[in-house]
């Protein structure tokens, strides 16, 4: 069985991290829902996948398991392009609308 919150002070910043990152996901997922244009939305998109990424560093550090670290780092490239690809698209309709 795999012990997730160590005892003591990192235990403490652990949860502390865990949420204050519950927290921005949130703020993130009301801004996904509720932006009034695409590009509130693309960023909130974005925000939410860097949180992620940040939120499998922290479960790595307290399990040890490397796996995490590499799921994390193939979200932050996806999201990349993701982020590059909506980017794209917003420029296209932007100057399509103009």
């Amino acid at each position: 069985m795999i012990d997730l919150i160590p005892t003591g002070p990192l235990g403490l910043a652990a949860i502390f991290a865990a949420v204050c990152l519950i927290a921005a996901l949130l703020c993130a997922a009301f801004r996904l829902l509720t932006g009034p244009t695409l590009a509130d939305r693309v960023v909130a998109l974005d925000l939410m996948s860097g949180l992620l990424v940040v939120f499998l560093l922290v479960f790595r550090t307290l399990t040890g398991q490397d796996a995490y670290a590499f799921v994390a780092l193939g979200l932050a490239l996806i999201a990349f392009l993701a982020t590059v690809a909506f980017a794209g698209l917003i420029e296209r309709t932007h100057d399509r609308d103009d």
